[in-house]
C-alpha cells in the first residue's frame, strides 16, 4: 500500500471537496482517502498493483482541478 498527498490549487467550496471524495471512493485500488478543504490537499492510500499515482492525478484533473505537486 502506498500513500500520497496531492497539493491542489485552492478548493473554492465544500462541493468541490465532495466531488473529489466521491470520485476517490469509487476508484478501484484506493483503500483510504481524505480531502482537506482548508489546505486544498488530497491524501490517498492505494494499491500500486491496481492503480498508479499518475492515474489518480488524471482522475482529479478530469474533474477540473489542478494538481500542483505530490508528496
Amino acid at each position: 500500500m502506498t500513500t500520497k498527498t496531492y497539493q491542489l490549487e485552492t478548493l473554492s467550496c465544500p462541493s468541490c471537496v465532495a466531488k473529489i471524495e466521491g470520485m476517490l471512493k469509487k476508484t478501484k485500488g484506493i483503500s483510504e482517502s481524505e480531502v482537506l478543504f482548508n489546505t486544498s490537499r488530497v491524501r490517498a492510500s492505494f494499491d500500486e498493483a491496481e492503480l498508479s499515482s499518475d492515474q489518480i492525478k488524471k482522475n482529479i484533473a478530469d474533474l477540473g482541478f489542478v494538481v500542483l505537486n505530490e508528496k
